[in-house]
């Protein structure tokens, strides 16, 4: 029975390859995430080390009581660790040496003026440059100049120069938390930090400019100490405790630090492997169904030859063994390849998820014999088990059965029982769909309980497809009768000819589909509400703002009340506060002037008669707080510490994103605002002024490079692009599975003419010549992918908006809007499918020679 096996795979080498391409694909997909995985987390880790080389204690200043708040006149920290700390810790026995480092960001304009990353501060490192007895920063070797010395230098690592266009000599722009400052470059260096390497940027001062710009004079955020050979991390680090001041400073031995580090590594590289190992199954699941139909097609044309081998003495259990080792032979080829390929999918990874933002370091490939044996299971272990119902099926044929026609119709029994199985998971999902659609909240239950739903509905059109394929297909049938006259009506019979087989290849593209559409669906419905999020009563054409988050001074409105071409600029800043209708955000501003930037709903009151201790507040807020015109409320302002307020409603207005859930005076707003900042400025330009005005607003502003001057337009973009470049990574993931469905029709339509070659001579025959036959095996192919293509979007549609209800909680404007174009795209996207996946089938049809295809059996 092994060399049985081993005959019949190279025997059907043709019939199997697209087989073997669909485990090929999705274990390379498996392989190339695990490969992936294991190297960012290698990368990740050799970047912790690098910067952990030496460090047997770190001591990382805490916040202590009584630190400048943010946003104040001096935003400079304020922490405990300081010169002569450093220097009681350098005297401990044992120690050779203290690294005291100032860490900050600090975000470039780049030579041609743009911002560097700038939507990135994180990635901006900015910190001191440290020269040893040599002159020179060990952490930081120089490629080219030398270090910073003096308050007026900096120095940039080589990437950021090269990205920002800098040479040595040049004026450098840059920004901490306000206006643009310049300095001097005079130093280009190197470094292995894994924030640069992934898209960032690294910025060096020497210590006391580093001081003045992120903390206070002879203060330090961290100090690395180093320690003699032998000396136990943990000993020294309960003699630096020791020295410390109580609170405001915390202590870490260097071998705690990297377990700490370690973890957090695998946490984050393991969520991402996770989530792309969900698509390299849902690649895999697909697989499956092309794997089964191909071996159920197979053993069909087989029968006769097994039921020959049955009547010679072959057991039933020989039978089933025979067809799983041609699976595991199969699976373990296609595995191996699929591995190799998995490499150069592991490569491209980074690079493109590094276009997103997803900020990965750089790092040797890594590929360890676990994820080798975990690919090659995985594959083999599908195709086995994809394999079994058909080696089953395989084990039943009679030896009477080798005088009976090669493609028998299922048994009907089997197909009512399917049926109701079908139509049972499907009531089931579209039940649970149904509860899902009436829930508000996006918790953690909930979204399990979308997933059942789903998981259900789906199982459930699978099991149920041959059912639908008769209608459908009958439907479809008609159209393509009526346009291709006979090759048409073939077309359709063949098709209904065998509803599982058919089921079986339509269902592959409905899953990729299904997914694709409810992804689509709910992607662009969440854009639209935050389009009409970002827009909604907002009637300025510009709005000015921090990418840091760290605020605008108060003055810088009225400095762009002034540029030539801008008819209003109004301040916002917005606080929290409590009240007996909850906590709740108050926005502060220019009441006079806010209906300029804002088109507000009055319902009660006036927006003139807001002055200090006097607000308007939503229609849903004083909804729920019970409050009218002329109540007056205790509002406990949160501030670091609580402070009562006594605020008197004199307007209220529907609800909208111009303004939080109260409107105030900026005065009496600002004092408990986060930042003691505007949180933006709202611009309205004057009539026929707003071309180039941009421009001169940053200008106005000193043109800071964390400055974002932003039109109506382009706020839609910014906060839309977020949900754009997070669909077309699903797209991508979701591609793979798509192709693999596509490679399934192939490998259908190229069985079924093998089946049909009898039919097909007699056909040719009668009178129908080649072009004929091509056109009945492209329309056949056609109305397959059209039957998925249907079923998907439908589905897909469903799931998508019984699911949406669950964003209403973090997004209110959310309503579940169909994408007609794009859905319209995804019919015709099938329908190319079906035309491209017959171009094989159908030569190889039309070649077949009429005299030998009659005579076949």
């Amino acid at each position: 029975m092994l060399r049985t096996a081993l005959r019949n795979v190279l025997a059907h080498k043709a019939r199997l390859i697209m087989t073997a391409l669909a485990v090929l694909l999705g274990v390379a997909f498996v392989s190339g995430t695990l490969v992936f995985g294991d190297t960012v987390a290698s990368a990740f880790r050799n970047a912790a080390a690098m910067s952990l080389k030496g460090a047997a204690v770190s001591v990382q200043a805490q916040e202590p009581p009584g630190a400048d708040a943010a946003g104040g006149e001096d935003a400079r920290r304020t922490t405990v660790l300081d010169t002569a700390l450093a220097r009681k810790i350098r005297a401990l026995p044992g120690v050779t040496s203290v690294r005291p480092t100032v860490n900050g960001v600090a975000t470039l304009a780049a030579k041609d003026g743009r911002p560097v990353n700038a939507d990135n501060n994180w990635q901006n490192l900015a910190t001191n440059y440290l020269p040893g007895k040599d002159g020179n920063d060990g952490h930081f070797p120089l490629k080219e100049g030398r270090g910073p010395t003096a308050e007026g230098e900096l120095a940039l690592d080589a990437k950021t120069a090269e990205k920002a266009g800098y040479r040595i000599g040049d004026t450098v722009r840059f920004a901490i938390d306000g206006p643009a400052l310049t300095k001097k470059l005079v130093g280009i260096v190197s470094t292995d930090d894994p924030r640069v390497t992934a898209g960032g940027t690294l910025t060096l001062f020497d210590t006391r400019t580093a001081q003045q710009l992120f903390v206070h004079p002879g203060q330090f955020d961290e100090i690395v100490v180093a320690a003699e050979d032998g000396i136990d991390d943990r000993a020294l680090t309960d003699r630096v405790r020791a020295l410390l001041p109580g609170k405001g400073a915390k202590a870490t031995s260097g071998a705690d630090l990297a377990a700490e580090q370690s973890a957090q590594i695998t946490e984050h590289t393991g969520f991402l492997t996770k989530t792309l190992l969900v698509f390299a199954g849902i690649a895999l699941f697909v697989g499956a169904f092309i794997i089964a139909n191909t071996f159920t097609m197979l053993i069909a044309q087989r029968s006769r030859e097994i039921a020959l081998m049955r009547a010679v003495g072959a057991s039933r259990r020989q039978v089933v063994r025979s067809v799983l080792v041609e699976a595991a032979l199969l699976g373990l080829v296609a595995s191996a390849t699929g591995f190799a390929l998995g490499l150069g999918i592991a490569t491209a990874m980074r690079p493109l998820l590094n276009a997103t933002g997803a900020g990965l370091p750089d790092g040797p490939l890594v590929i360890s014999p676990m994820t080798l044996a975990c690919s090659l299971a995985v594959g083999v272990l599908v195709t086995v088990l994809a394999a079994w119902l058909p080696s089953r099926k395989a084990a039943k044929i009679a030896p009477v059965a080798v005088l009976s026609s090669v493609d028998q119709a299922p048994p009907v029994r089997a197909l009512v029982v399917r049926n109701v199985l079908g139509t049972l998971l499907t009531g089931a999902g579209a039940l649970v769909m149904l509860y899902v659609s009436t829930l508000r909240t996006s918790k953690e239950s909930n979204l399990m309980i979308a997933m059942l739903g789903g998981t259900l509905t789906l199982g459930g059109m699978i099991v149920l497809a041959p059912l639908l394929s008769r209608p459908l297909i009958t439907l479809a049938g008609r159209a393509t009768t009526r346009l291709f006259g006979v090759s048409g009506k073939l077309a359709k019979e063949n098709a209904l000819r065998n509803p599982r087989r058919t089921a079986a290849t339509a269902s592959a593209l409905m899953i990729g589909l299904t997914l694709i559409t409810g992804l689509t669906v709910g992607g662009y419905s969440a854009q639209r509400a935050m389009d009409k999020a970002a827009t909604e009563g907002l009637a300025a054409d510009y709005k000015v703002s921090n990418s840091s988050f760290t605020g605008l001074d108060a003055g810088m409105a009225d400095k762009v009340a002034r540029v030539p071409g801008v008819a209003a600029a109004i301040p916002l800043t917005s606080a929290a506060f409590d009240t007996r209708g909850g906590f709740a955000l108050i926005t502060g501003t220019d009441p006079k002037a806010f209906g300029r930037t804002a088109d507000l709903d009055i319902r009660a009151g006036s927006l003139r008669d807001i002055g200090p201790g006097k607000i308007a507040v939503s229609d849903e807020f004083a909804a729920k707080a019970g409050l009218e015109v002329g109540d007056t409320i205790d509002a406990e302002m949160n501030a670091g510490k609580a402070e009562k307020k006594k605020l008197t409603v004199v307007g209220v207005y529907a609800k909208t994103h111009a303004a939080e859930e109260a409107l105030g005076t900026l005065a009496d707003v600002l004092p408990y605002s986060g930042t003691k900042k505007l949180d933006k400025v709202l611009v309205k330009a004057a009539p026929g002024k707003t071309t180039g005005l941009e421009r001169k607003i940053r200008a106005a502003l000193g043109d800071s490079p964390l400055l974002k001057v932003q039109s109506r337009e382009q706020l839609i973009k910014t906060d839309g692009g977020s949900i754009a470049m997070a669909l077309n990574m699903m797209y991508g993931l979701l591609g793979m599975a798509v192709v693999i469905a596509v490679l399934g029709v192939v490998n259908t339509l190229a069985m079924s003419v093998f089946e049909r070659t009898r039919e097909i001579g007699m056909l040719r025959a009668i009178g129908l010549d080649r072009s004929g036959i091509k056109q009945m095996v492209r329309l056949e192919s056609v109305v397959i992918s059209l039957f998925g293509a249907v079923l998907g979007i439908g589905t897909g549609t469903f799931l998508a908006w019984a699911g949406g209800g669950l964003m209403t909680s973090s997004m209110q404007e959310y309503e579940t809007v169909l994408p007609w174009g794009r859905l319209g795209i995804f019919l015709a996207l099938a329908l190319v499918i079906g035309v491209l996946a017959a171009i094989w089938p159908a030569r190889r049809a039309a070649r077949l020679n009429m005299l030998r295809s009659i005579q076949s059996s």
